[in-house]
């Protein structure tokens, strides 16, 4: 099978491998037959379906890298959910470790880059071009030197989030509902500021926690200097 150019292969091992997790976790019944294999998703991505007698199981191709005790972590937290087991924290916390890693985020942003097709918007919208927007903010909050990442307006209203940014394609969308005459530039201004820390202070790890929002991206964000009339605005935006 194949996406995007890459193909999937058998996960070496991958059948027995289940069946030693099925076992330990004292899943119900006889084991199944397990196929298992590395899938080129565009994230890292487990997933498991049954269908009669065969259990087919598709790890992210992220994972042909890892060692043998994370793709355990990985079956353990696949079957845990679907023989509704409680899989032992030991057990799962390589492959938690694995995937919380920078390093791990750092490979799967740079396939993200190869695998995820931009999405088709324009930045200029009817009311707000989202380019100009940018050359602004650049200069005023970041003194010209953040490059500009592809930035658009989404193809469709979203309900509540107001804008996304993507590391993988390195692309920022704001939520076409905001760009009409009854919006103030300021309110799209601190939605598109926001996003842009996001390319700032890129996610990363803290302990046990992956942070979005670290303690320097907040003290940064109340930089804009109408950070508390732009929230209100959304605030009424999002009922």
């Amino acid at each position: 099978m194949e996406r995007g150019g890459q193909k999937s292969s058998l996960v070496p091992g991958g059948g027995s491998l289940f069946q030693r997790v099925f076992t330990r976790l004292g899943c119900e019944g006889r084991p199944p037959r397990f196929r298992v294999e590395f899938y080129p998703y565009s994230s890292l991505v487990l997933t498991i379906r049954r269908r009669e007698e065969v259990v087919y199981v598709r790890f992210s191709d992220l994972l042909r890298r890892a060692s043998g005790t994370v793709l355990e972590g990985a079956a353990a937290l696949l079957l845990a959910r679907v023989y509704r087991r409680k899989a032992p924290r030991a057990l799962v916390e390589p492959y938690l470790e694995y995937a919380r890693s920078d390093r791990t985020r750092t490979r799967m942003n740079r396939m993200r880059r190869g695998r995820v097709r931009l999405a088709a918007t324009n930045p200029r919208g009817e009311h707000f071009d989202l380019e100009k927007l940018f050359d602004h903010l650049n200069a005023d909050y970041f003194g010209g030197n953040l490059q500009r990442p592809h930035i658009g307006w989404s193809v469709k209203n979203w309900r509540r989030q107001f804008g996304c940014y993507d590391p993988g394609p390195n692309q920022i969308l704001l939520n076409r509902r905001m760009d009409r005459p009854g919006v103030p530039q300021f309110a799209v201004e601190y939605v598109l500021f926001h996003e842009l820390l996001h390319v700032k202070h890129p996610t990363r790890r803290s302990g046990c926690s992956l942070v979005s929002h670290s303690k320097e991206f907040r003290e940064e964000e109340k930089r804009f200097t109408q950070f508390e009339r732009a929230r209100r605005v959304l605030d009424r935006l999002a009922r």
